[in-house]
């Protein structure tokens, strides 16, 4: 059972590391301290590229932020208090205003550490120091450390890639004789490649290929029986239920917001995915939401999201390649739009979204169906809390409801609610990683507050 003796006003505490031998545990003590290893290696061997850039200025700058690399994985490993920010970037009072917040909760300095925190907490702190050490050193400071990983997880998915753009082809190619029961078997599978491809995430691997090699279609039967939750038909309802025939363009206009995870596979199915929703007009507009640094190894920032539709363009592959004039044309046209905004890479969890970031939280009210991709997402739309398995979705989201969403997401941290009362504890006895092999999918629905509104 999960922890409700320490429940507090019906609320969970938050997953840590304080539990030895926990997921979080493992996590703060191997996982991050292997990317920041890998982060300082990666910097160091790009020693020469620097210096030809920026002659001696580059090479301070490559030792300086070692230097601080290399102080913050000691800190880390040795769970000292977790330090407030020192750059001056947009996002640092509210940084630092949450460490404050977390010190009067836990009531003394020392108990805001790497490993009693929550661990969601200082995962997320953990890269935005990275980003810091990388910002205080100019002429390095725009350098995205994950980027080689994010390149080759591209290139090293390409097959599979090029078998999703045969397929779009195809669809696309007989888009209007579709029936409406062949678009909704179209639309299950592609929502199923872009939550598997999810699978796909460097930051879990600490950095590791993770690529997708096998065919994305063929694969989507055999995994059925791995999606817990499988919310799909609600899905397709609420864009079903969005058309509004008989309005004006822009009233009628269907919008659907997806707020991405990793770039390389898992960016290219989000993509096929928006490119289906335009071309079958069940979607007008797609807004794109990543991240403005760099983030968790993998996850998208707006320079992977434009050199991935200029690889797919660029590809030599006469489908692929065709594909990626058309996202191009999206683009120009407007039908997609690509966004970022600084709450993303903060540590707040999404019911906090309203408060702390309202014009965000406006943004999202205007999509008629928010898709939100991934692990980290799904920790924060949860509050990465020791929730009980059978709790409702709705519930464990806190009142946090901008428009009707849906979670597509790999189990890859122990937090996981709404499945079917002892559901969780069978898994737990059949398959003790279940929460974090990847190897489980969940497609969750919620449009519980919009409910409310109306």
């Amino acid at each position: 059972m999960m922890a409700a003796d320490r429940t507090v006003h019906g609320v969970p505490p938050s997953l840590s590391a304080k539990v030895v031998g926990s997921f979080a545990y493992l996590t703060v003590r191997d996982r991050l301290p292997t990317i920041l290893t890998k982060v300082i290696d990666t910097i160091h061997r790009n020693k020469n590229k620097f210096f030809e850039e920026y002659g001696e200025e580059g090479i301070q700058a490559e030792k300086q932020t070692i230097g601080l690399l290399s102080k913050m994985r000691n800190e880390l490993q040795t769970d000292k208090p977790v330090l407030e920010l020192t750059d001056s970037l947009q996002d640092t009072e509210c940084w630092n205003q949450y460490l404050q917040r977390q010190q009067k909760m836990h009531g003394d300095e020392d108990s805001v550490s790497w490993f009693k925190s929550p661990w969601l907490y200082v995962e997320c702190y953990m890269y935005r120091r990275v980003h810091e050490a990388l910002w205080l050193n100019p002429p390095i400071s725009d350098y995205d450390v994950f980027n080689e990983g994010k390149t080759q997880s591209f290139f090293e998915s390409q097959q599979a890639m090029i078998t999703l753009c045969t397929y779009l082809e195809g669809v696309n190619k007989n888009m209007e004789e579709l029936s409406k029961n062949e678009l909704h078997e179209h639309f299950n599978k592609l929502l199923q490649v872009s939550l598997w491809g999810n699978k796909c995430d460097l930051s879990i691997s600490a950095g590791q290929d993770n690529s997708q090699k096998t065919s994305p279609i063929d694969s989507l039967n055999s995994l059925q029986p791995f999606i817990l939750v499988n919310d799909s038909n609600m899905v397709w309802s609420t864009l079903l239920s969005a058309q509004r025939p008989g309005q004006s363009e822009k009233t009628a206009a269907v919008r659907v917001d997806i707020v991405l995870d990793n770039s390389g596979f898992e960016l290219f199915t989000d993509l096929v995915l928006a490119d289906f929703l335009v071309s079958s007009h069940l979607a007008n507009e797609v807004h794109f939401h990543g991240k403005s640094i760099p983030w968790f190894v993998s996850d998208v920032t707006a320079n992977d999201f434009q050199w991935t539709i200029r690889q797919t363009t660029a590809a030599n592959h006469k489908w692929m390649s065709k594909t990626g004039v058309q996202w191009k044309s999206h683009l120009k046209e407007g039908a997609w739009s690509y966004h970022d905004h600084p709450f993303w890479t903060t540590p707040h969890e999404f019911c906090d979204m309203e408060a702390d970031a309202p014009d965000l939280y406006a943004t999202l009210q205007g999509a008629d169906l928010v898709l939100f991709k991934g692990d980290l997402n799904y920790r924060k739309l949860t509050g990465d809390r020791e929730w009980d398995h059978a709790v409702g979705f709705d519930t464990a989201l806190r009142g946090f409801g901008p428009a009707p969403l849906c979670s597509l997401r790999t189990l890859k941290a122990n937090v996981q609610v709404g499945l079917q009362p002892g559901q969780g504890e069978k898994l737990g006895s059949q398959d003790p990683d279940w929460m974090t092999s990847s190897k489980y999918a969940v497609i969750q629905f919620s449009s519980s507050k919009c409910e409310q509104k109306d």
